[in-house]
């Protein structure tokens, strides 16, 4: 199974770099049951939501987990946030994108 994250156009860009190693997403009742306790085989990282065609807006990394961390991001507001720091970190034989 794999956990598909949609992001913008620069983080997608930051995490192919190697500059951006987590993707966040709020630790809402959504998500919890989308990401707690679970398991995945890969995390697709999609730039917007791209068809099946345009392999070069998807990555294709191993899923190495997450960590629930406290942040404060503009993206999120002024005020702490609790999110799901989800591992996007790569070596230079996975910096590539899906086939």
């Amino acid at each position: 199974m794999d956990l598909i994250l949609p992001v913008n156009g620069l983080y997608f860009f930051q995490i192919k770099a190697g500059i951006k190693q987590e993707e966040f997403r709020l630790r809402t009742a959504y998500w919890r049951k989308r990401i707690e306790g679970k398991t995945f085989d890969r995390v697709i990282v999609t730039c917007g939501y791209p068809k099946k065609t345009e392999t070069e807006r998807r990555l294709e990394l191993p899923w190495k987990g997450y960590t629930v961390k406290t942040i404060t991001h503009p993206h999120f507001g002024p005020d702490p946030v609790e999110v799901f720091a989800i591992d996007v970190s790569q070596t230079k034989e996975e910096n590539r994108c899906a086939p």
